[in-house]
């Protein structure tokens, strides 16, 4: 593609600009890493708070370039000069214009990157807050599904949003224009966390309204984990009680031959007992008679 013309870039503002860089940019070539682009601590911002955008490039790129999406072209927003992997744009209060759709890239090497992805800046606060609930309870189980609604008594939204911290924002669009229903689910242990939601307005897609009151969902495994521990215990004591009667049923069944073992042992005893005495009145039969035939 043909060069850009030449562009400056200066420290300080006109006139009184103290160093100032001409370098002849062409245009991006698809050869450089596409810069990576994020917002903290949310890109979701009350109103007149700040923010911190964050362009990631290269240790290389001399100059990023941070800008807003209007229709099918863009406007710079700002500009920052110096080697840096990461270059940092601060928002210090959101309002209605600075809310929008941004992209960031960086120059190297007489060139352009590519446009980052596109970044989405929410301004909340500008109508009063819907109210979240939940059909059932708040405590869920792995596997099941949540639903959840959004409602709004007095503004006719025809969008909402569920979001929570550290998670993603999930968008419905509702006829009624009252209500966005969220089914979540199945659900596992991450969906734990403090949901809220906003109502907004599909020509205004990033003026939000206050976020509803805060609704706390908890999936727990408790529950199950009790009753396999019951059930491993009911099968330990069923266990035990089989050992016992084996045990019980085995006594009976050797406890005969026992006994005849006994009988059998002190019989020999009894034998040796006869035979003992026979000899003793032998012997002292034999002296008499003896004496008789002398």
């Amino acid at each position: 593609m043909a060069p850009r013309d030449t562009t400056f870039f200066c420290l300080g503002e006109y006139p009184n600009a103290v160093l100032c860089l001409g370098q002849r940019i062409q245009a991006q070539d698809g050869n450089f890493p596409i810069p990576i682009i994020s917002a903290t601590p949310s890109s979701v911002i009350p109103w007149n708070g700040s923010v911190k955008i964050l362009c990631q490039g290269t240790l290389a790129s001399y100059l990023y370039q941070l800008e807003i999406l209007e229709n099918l072209t863009y406007r710079v927003v700002e500009k920052k000069l110096g080697f840096q992997e990461v270059a940092e744009f601060v928002i210090n209060h959101m309002d209605t214009n600075t809310a929008g759709r941004y992209q960031c890239r960086y120059g190297r090497e007489h060139r352009w990157s590519a446009p980052s992805a596109a970044l989405e800046l929410v301004v909340t606060g500008l109508y009063d807050k819907p109210f979240l609930s939940t059909d059932g309870g708040q405590v869920a189980m792995p596997g099941e599904n949540i639903s959840l609604r959004c409602s709004s008594a007095h503004m006719s939204f025809d969008r909402f949003s569920l979001s929570r911290p550290g998670g993603a924002t999930l968008s419905r669009h509702r006829d009624a224009r009252l209500q966005g229903d969220f089914t979540l689910g199945p659900v596992n242990l991450s969906f734990s966390g403090v949901y809220t939601c906003y109502g907004w307005h599909s020509g205004r897609p990033y003026v939000w309204s206050a976020p509803s009151n805060a609704l706390e969902l908890v999936v727990t495994g408790t529950t199950s984990q009790d009753h396999t521990t019951e059930n491993w215990i009911r099968l330990g004591m069923a266990g035990l009680v089989l050992i016992v009667l084996l045990a019980i049923l085995a006594e009976n069944q050797l406890g005969p031959q026992v006994l005849h073992q006994k009988d059998q042992q002190d019989l020999p005893d009894l034998s040796w007992s006869r035979q003992e005495s026979q000899t003793e009145w032998t012997f002292r039969l034999t002296p008499k008679d003896h004496q008789g035939y002398s």
